[in-house]
């Protein structure tokens, strides 16, 4: 449920900025407007080539590439980049400061034992803390069982972060491969476009060429920004992966020498 509103605010606020650019291009005629007044009060050499907005810009490439694949390359986009935010946030908030934690938790030990221990661990948020807190409810069975319990729950806690990134890898891979569809059903088209005119006309080839390569450049910018995404929320994993290895070493320490204390 947690993952399902994470995914819910990245898609809103996506939404939100997408608001914003439409609001943008709404008032770009009021601007265009005035632009012209002072260009009647003062007149432009006519070679001055116009400047067309970055959002007109793309919304004219979304039309020449086609509607059908575009919108399904954007919808890949979106969605991707939904998982890839919800992923960052949940790395984001498993985070911890794990040195703290275990001062914590060895204070806690030699303050309160183990029942204070574990305390500390179910009021702190984080991996870390949750493999810890695994640790601590075996510790009567033995360090042994301990050791087993901490590497058990610290795989299923790193499968937790990974969750969700095949999807990500999924779109990376679907987006180009839409626009290389979207480019040879364009030249099948360019090609219609020739058979039907009778002539192999320069005008004919190169407008219907340009028109299917746009799907393959969008495609391939999407892939190039969703893996980017991937990228770093890998590194992000793996850093939490180190931190929670060291720190379980380091907790199955303190446990011994609090056994050995205990004797």
């Amino acid at each position: 449920m947690k993952k399902f509103f994470m995914i819910l605010a990245a898609m809103a606020l996506m939404t939100f900025t997408a608001n914003i650019a439409s609001a943008q291009d709404a008032a770009a005629p009021a601007a265009e407007e005035a632009t012209e007044q002072v260009a009647e009060a003062a007149p432009v050499a006519a070679d001055a080539p116009a400047e067309v907005p970055l959002t007109q810009a793309i919304k004219t490439k979304f039309i020449e590439g086609g509607a059908g694949f575009m919108s399904l390359i954007v919808l890949c986009l979106i969605i991707g980049l939904a998982f890839a935010i919800e992923r960052i946030l949940y790395l984001s908030f498993s985070k911890t400061n794990t040195k703290a934690l275990l001062a914590k938790v060895e204070k806690a030990l030699d303050e309160g034992g183990i029942e204070a221990a574990k305390d500390v661990c179910r009021n702190t948020r984080g991996p870390v803390a949750s493999i810890f807190y695994q640790g601590l409810m075996h510790y009567d069975q033995g360090i042994d069982t301990v050791e087993k319990t901490i590497v058990s729950y610290g795989s299923v806690q790193s499968s937790l972060m990974e969750n969700g990134l095949s999807w990500i890898a999924l779109f990376i891979a679907i987006a180009p491969s839409l626009g290389f569809l979207g480019t040879v059903i364009g030249m099948v088209q360019a090609f219609d476009d020739i058979q039907k005119a009778g002539d192999i006309s320069p005008n004919v080839v190169a407008g219907g060429m340009k028109v299917a390569l746009i799907t393959t450049v969008a495609g391939l910018i999407v892939a190039m920004i969703l893996q980017v995404f991937y990228n770093y929320i890998l590194s992000r994993i793996d850093a939490l992966t180190i931190d929670m290895e060291d720190g379980t070493i380091n907790m199955v320490d303190m446990l011994t020498k609090y056994e050995e204390k205990k004797k």
